[in-house]
């Protein structure tokens, strides 16, 4: 499954908001998310498995 994330005007891939929910990143990657509450933010996910971003915490559960 090919993961794309909308780019910047500069093309560099986004950041995910902080505050974005679990349930949301569930919809988009699907079970590459560690499981856990629907409305726990990506920031208090990525501190509960000592990922600095999105892309660091994907790569950890492939």
């Amino acid at each position: 499954m090919t993961i794309k994330r909308s780019r910047d005007n500069n093309g560099q891939i986004r950041k995910k908001r902080g505050d974005t929910e679990q349930g949301t990143l569930e919809k988009e990657y699907g079970n590459k998310i560690p499981p856990s509450r629907s409305d726990k933010q990506l920031k208090n996910i990525l501190k509960d498995n000592g990922a600095d971003s999105l892309s660091e915490l994907l790569k950890k559960r492939e």
